[in-house]
């Protein structure tokens, strides 16, 4: 009877670890004890989070997760990681969210929740105006610039016919920086980009009149926070935070800061 009973102690307690194990904890109840958010960012993705040269933090992004944090009482903490191992930090619960320009997909939505959309994007095609490359159909055969993890990439996978059927091969990159660097030496003929970046590099750089953009035909996007699956009170709260940064005007001002 007592090694029967010890073994149903054991048995139970192996339920509990694994529960415990496969189970988030109320990451809302621990966010709101350490009043901090930790927020996930690609620091170089202008104009939604990227350094100026004095190494400040800035960007459509930073502004709003402050103010939605702001309505929530918290501090938030930003995080830069690795873009393409942001899924692999949420889900091990390194950081809290990603919040960085964070496109809504399909794909993506089956690994984490989203909250509701603050921002549309598209994807577009940069050259240099000496390449003389009008539209995605002048790509046949050339190299195409991508960066790792995002959705211009998803896009570039999931709709062939548009420029993974025509380009020669891909250069695939950390940060846009350095895709635009790439660019401008000509070892790149093209770049697959978020307008918000592409449309605020080629605004503020000084050699921006030496490129031309094109739109692609992939679907419109929408930005959105991406959050742990299990953690559905802090999406709710997130929901919650956004709206009343819209309806206050708080992201309309931000949008007219940001991109005019």
């Amino acid at each position: 009877m007592k090694k029967k009973f010890l073994y149903l102690i054991l048995f139970f307690c192996s339920l509990t670890l694994l529960s415990a194990c496969g189970e988030r904890t109320n990451s809302w109840q621990a966010i709101k004890e350490r009043k901090t958010l930790v927020i996930g960012i690609d620091d170089s993705f202008v104009p939604m989070d990227f350094r100026e040269k004095n190494g400040n933090l800035v960007g459509f992004d930073v502004d709003l997760a402050k103010a939605a944090c702001k309505k929530l009482g918290l501090k938030p903490q930003f995080q830069p990681i690795d873009w393409d191992m942001k899924e692999t930090e949420l889900r091990n619960g390194t950081i809290d969210v990603i919040w960085n320009g964070y496109t809504k997909t399909k794909a993506r939505a089956k690994k984490e929740s989203f909250t509701e959309p603050y921002l549309k994007n598209k994807q577009i095609l940069v050259t240099r105006k000496t390449e003389h490359i009008k539209n995605y159909q002048e790509m046949k055969g050339k190299i195409l610039g991508l960066q790792t993890g995002s959705s211009g990439a998803d896009a570039y996978d999931t709709y062939p016919k548009v420029l993974k059927d025509r380009v020669a091969s891909t250069v695939q990159y950390d940060n846009y920086n350095d895709a635009f660097l790439d660019l401008k030496a000509g070892r790149i003929n093209g770049l697959l980009i978020d307008s918000v970046y592409g449309d605020y590099y080629l605004k503020h750089t000084k050699d921006g009149n030496d490129f031309s953009k094109s739109v692609l035909p992939y679907p419109s996007e929408e930005f959105a926070i991406g959050v742990n699956k299990k953690d559905k009170t802090l999406t709710k709260k997130l929901n919650w935070a956004l709206n009343e940064l819209k309806k206050d005007g708080t992201i309309s001002r931000l949008e007219k800061k940001w991109f005019n």
